[in-house]
C-alpha cells in the first residue's frame, strides 16, 4: 500500500475512532450492533477499533454479571450482542469553568458525565479578567487534587464568559458595561497555561448544554433555552448539537429582539427590546416604586409570593412579552421544548404561565405546542460550569486526540 493510502487509512480510522467514543460518552453503554448504527460504520469495524481503544485502556468490555452490576439494561439485546462497551471513566477527565460578573465555577467529571467535584468562590466586581484567570486556574488545580488528579488527566476545559463570542478571532464583544473579558482572546489566555484544548462559549450557552444533559431537556432532541437574567440569552440545540451562534457568533441575543417597535431606544441600536421589559433590572426597576429603589430579587420573590398586585401584574407582562418573542421564534425554527433559566424563572408560573398562553394564542398551529418549562439546574455560574463539561464530552472530534495518541504499532486495514 502506498505510504499516502495508509496516510488516509490512519486517518479514517483515527476519525471512526473519535466517533465511537464520542457515541459512548453521549449515549452511555451500548453493545457493538447499535453503536454501529450509531456511528455509520460496520460492526467488523467496531470490533476491531473497540479492541485498539479497549487495550488502550480507553473503553472497557462490560460482558456477563458484570452488565447487571453496572446498571445496563439488556432486556431488549439479542443474545448475539455478547457484552457492552463503554468509555472508561477513569481514561480522563473533563472541566468547565463559568465567569460571571462576581463568580468564579468550576466543575470537573470523568468521561462518564459523573461529577468528581464541583466548587465556586467570589470575586469582587471590578476585578480585572487577569485576576479571574489566575482565580480559575487555581480553582481547576484544587479540585483536580480533590479528585486525586492533575492537569495531565484533563482532556480539555471548556470555558463561559458572559457577551458574544467572535468566532473568528477569538475573542469576547462588549455586553453589559464593566465586562472583564470583552476585548480579550480567552481560548489564547488560558491556553498560555494549559497543555489540552480549550473551548470558550458564552455562558448562557453552556447553561443550555449542561440542561440538556442533565436537566430539563435531557430526554428531547431540540431545545432552546432562554436566560432571563441581568440581560437576556439563549441557546439552542438541534438534534443534540449546540449551535455556537452563526457565522460572526453573534446569534442567540433574543434579548435583543424588539417586542415593541415604538419602544425606548436600546444601547444595541434597536428600540424596544425585550431585555428592557423581561429582564431582572427592568422587572426591578417598573417596580421601584412599589418595592423600592434598592429592592433586588429576594424583595420582588417575596412580593410575589405574597399576592402583591404590581407584582404579579409586571411579571405576567414580562413573561407576555417574553411569549411574543418566542412565538416568532417557534415559528422559525420550532424547538421541541423551550426551558426557562435565570433569576427571574424563580417566580415559576408567575412568569412561565403568561409565556404559555402568549405562545398558545400567537404562534402557528405547528410550532405553538412547544413544551415550556423551567430549568432544573443551579441558578448561574455553577450550571454553565457544569455545562462547560458536557460540552467537552460532546465535542470529542478535537478533544479525544490526547486518549488516543499512543502509536499505532500494527494498523489495521478495518476502518
Amino acid at each position: 500500500m502506498a505510504a499516502k493510502d495508509t496516510g488516509s487509512l490512519r486517518a479514517l480510522r483515527r476519525t471512526n475512532s473519535e466517533r465511537m467514543l464520542s457515541a459512548l460518552m453521549e449515549h452511555g453503554a451500548l453493545h457493538r450492533a447499535e453503536l454501529a448504527r450509531i456511528c455509520g460504520v460496520s460492526r467488523t469495524t467496531v470490533s476491531t477499533i473497540a479492541a485498539d481503544l479497549i487495550t488502550g485502556g480507553v473503553v472497557l468490555e462490560v460482558v456477563g454479571d458484570q452488565v447487571a452490576r453496572a446498571g445496563i439494561d439488556a432486556s431488549e439485546v439479542d443474545g448475539r450482542a455478547r457484552g457492552f462497551l463503554r468509555a472508561n471513566p477513569a481514561a480522563g477527565a473533563a472541566a468547565g469553568l463559568d465567569f460571571t460578573l462576581e463568580r468564579v465555577w468550576c466543575h470537573l467529571t470523568d468521561l462518564s458525565g459523573t461529577t468528581l467535584a464541583s466548587d465556586g468562590v467570589r470575586v469582587a466586581g471590578d476585578t480585572p479578567w487577569q485576576e479571574r484567570l489566575t482565580a480559575g486556574l487555581e480553582l481547576l488545580d484544587d479540585l483536580l487534587t480533590r479528585a486525586g488528579l492533575d492537569r495531565d488527566n484533563l482532556v480539555g476545559v471548556a470555558i463561559g464568559v458572559p457577551g458574544p463570542l467572535d468566532l473568528q478571532t477569538g475573542v469576547v464583544g462588549p455586553s453589559l458595561p464593566g465586562q472583564a473579558w470583552a476585548g480579550v482572546n480567552v481560548a489564547a489566555e488560558f491556553g498560555r497555561h494549559l497543555a489540552v484544548p480549550v473551548l470558550v462559549e458564552n455562558n448562557t450557552r453552556l447553561e443550555a448544554v449542561a440542561e440538556f444533559t442533565w436537566g430539563a431537556g435531557r430526554d428531547v432532541r431540540d431545545v432552546l433555552y432562554l436566560g432571563l437574567s441581568t440581560g437576556i440569552g439563549s441557546g439552542l440545540l438541534v438534534d443534540g448539537t449546540l449551535h455556537h451562534g452563526g457565522a460572526r457568533g453573534g446569534g442567540g441575543e433574543i434579548g435583543h429582539l424588539s417586542a415593541d417597535s415604538s419602544g425606548a431606544l436600546c444601547p444595541c441600536g434597536n428600540r424596544g427590546c425585550l431585555v428592557q421589559y423581561a429582564s431582572l433590572p427592568a422587572v426591578l426597576t417598573a417596580l421601584a416604586p412599589v418595592l423600592g429603589e434598592d429592592a433586588g430579587l429576594d424583595e420582588l420573590l417575596a412580593a410575589a409570593a405574597d399576592g402583591q398586585p404590581e407584582t404579579l401584574q409586571v411579571l405576567r407582562e414580562a413573561g407576555e412579552l417574553t411569549g411574543r418573542v418566542l412565538a416568532n421564534i417557534c415559528n422559525l425554527l420550532n424547538p421541541e421544548r423551550i426551558i426557562v433559566g435565570g433569576e427571574l424563572a424563580r417566580a415559576g408560573e408567575l412568569v412561565l404561565e403568561p409565556i404559555r398562553a402568549t405562545l398558545r394564542r400567537t404562534a402557528m398551529r405547528l410550532t405553538r405546542d412547544a413544551d415550556v418549562v423551567a430549568a432544573e439546574l443551579d441558578l448561574g455560574a455553577r450550571a454553565g460550569a457544569s455545562g462547560g463539561a458536557a460540552l467537552v464530552l460532546r465535542q470529542t472530534d478535537q478533544l479525544v486526540a490526547a486518549l488516543l495518541a499512543a502509536p499505532d504499532n500494527q494498523p489495521n486495514e478495518a476502518v
